[in-house]
């Protein structure tokens, strides 16, 4: 076994499901249907197959459906019915995202074991305190629990044990007391770390506290290295000649895209509000006291950087999720409400006791706030200092509003790929000096 603890690839001839053509871009939404016991409609498409193992005719079941809180994805089962061998594995149905993801999870209970996990076979896994690491495309892609996680590197490891202890190898006893040890952490007698990093962006840990944050998860998007790019298959583009420069700013400009919700061909409007690209100096935290139903009406610039806090609810947004948004405060808070209460997690025999009901009081909650019914705090916090929220009395001060310039932290510069960056000390046509 390699120091870092590396899973075995598993045996020659293994059988693996057919690789599932992602659905075309005008495949419709309702192909993705989120998991539910109680959805009659929701049946997996049947293709017959080779199995590998015993060349025979075995059947591979693909099932189109959605994660809460993350994206489409396909996961694909294959089983022989003459051998028994079965294989499970999952892929992305979207694209390669434009950031990498890291997720670092503390695991201080048994409740923790069975948070559900999308491992794409691009991810990195590992645990530090066994220096234990799981490398990336040594196994597929999997939809399963962060026991299953655990359960699925033993039987890796333990799969040539019989052998290496047949031909008295050294590393057998070895191997044999580090499985004991990822044995004991599926007990939790003690917290331990998982990290999963996944340069594609496409895998993910369930926040079982959904909507309120969850204090054992930590989610860190990052900007690929070239090395990441190469192994994803990526090519960076040619640089392109810089062109003529026009004055945009008073023209809408028009690109054909995809609906985000079913799919279909449409077309997206956009005028330039703000010029792209830049990191203000300072970041920027902007918290409003919405007191009136006409706070709804207040325009906002929320940026890709941007994390959305109300204190009222316990609730956090991240950066990164929703994307960058130009609408209103009603829009958002509305954009919000969709994505927490439409979690089919809660739904049928996947839900847990009082899930349902505490993402019931947060609609109820949130609606409140929504018709004025209700006040509360409504925080925007983005690092890069892009986003914006109405003064509806400039020119002068907002006495319901508060915005704050501060100095970024040495964690906010790394997310956002400045401490790696060097703007001193060049000289034309001559690298930077060291």
């Amino acid at each position: 076994m390699a120091a870092s603890g590396a899973v075995e690839p598993g045996p020659p001839g293994a059988a693996v499901a057919p690789s599932p053509v992602p659905a075309p871009p005008s495949a419709p939404s309702h192909l993705f249907r989120p998991i539910s016991a109680e959805d009659e409609e929701q049946q997996p498409t049947e293709i017959e197959s080779l199995c590998m193992n015993c060349y025979r005719n075995g059947m591979t079941r693909l099932l189109l459906t959605k994660i809460p809180f993350f994206r489409e994805i396909i996961v694909s089962s294959f089983s022989c019915e003459h051998c028994g061998w079965n294989n499970t594995e999952i892929q992305s149905a979207g694209r390669i995202q434009d950031q990498g993801v890291r997720y670092t999870l503390t695991v201080r209970a048994l409740e923790d074991m069975n948070r559900e996990v999308v491992k794409t076979d691009s991810a990195t896994t590992r645990i530090p305190e066994l220096d234990f690491e799981i490398p990336a495309f040594s196994q597929k892609g999997a939809l399963t629990t962060v026991e299953g996680l655990i359960t699925r590197a033993i039987s890796g490891l333990e799969q040539d044990q019989p052998a290496r202890r047949a031909n008295k190898d050294a590393t057998a006893e070895r191997i044999d007391e580090f499985i004991v040890k990822l044995k004991e952490l599926k007990q939790v007698t003690s917290p331990f770390t998982l990290i999963i990093d996944d340069p594609s962006g496409n895998s993910f840990v369930e926040n079982p506290h959904a909507p309120q944050k969850d204090d054992a998860l930590v989610i860190t998007h990052y900007n690929r290295t070239r090395q990441q790019e190469e192994m994803l298959g990526l090519q960076a583009e040619a640089p392109a000649e810089k062109p003529e420069e026009e004055d945009l700013r008073n023209e809408v400009l028009q690109f054909n895209t995809n609906c985000p919700e079913c799919n279909a061909p449409a077309q997206t409007n956009m005028k330039l509000v703000k010029s792209g690209g830049a990191v203000e100096a300072l970041g920027t935290r902007i918290t409003l006291h919405i007191t009136d139903p006409s706070d709804m009406t207040r325009d906002l610039l929320k940026s890709e950087t941007c994390s959305v806090e109300i204190p009222e609810l316990e609730f956090e947004l991240g950066m990164a999720v929703l994307g960058g948004k130009f609408t209103t405060l009603e829009g958002l808070l509305k954009d919000i409400r969709e994505l927490v209460t439409k979690n089919p997690f809660t739904l049928g025999d996947s839900s847990s006791p009082g899930q349902a009901e505490k993402l019931q009081e947060f609609s109820q909650k949130m609606d409140q706030i929504i018709e004025g019914n209700m006040k509360a705090h409504f925080i925007m916090d983005d690092p890069a200092g892009n986003s914006y929220l109405q003064n509806v009395y400039a020119p002068e001060d907002d006495p319901e509003m508060k915005v704050e310039r501060y100095k970024r932290t040495f964690d906010q510069n790394e997310e956002l790929g400045l401490n790696d960056m060097k703007t001193e000390g060049y000289e034309a046509g001559l690298a930077p000096q060291r």
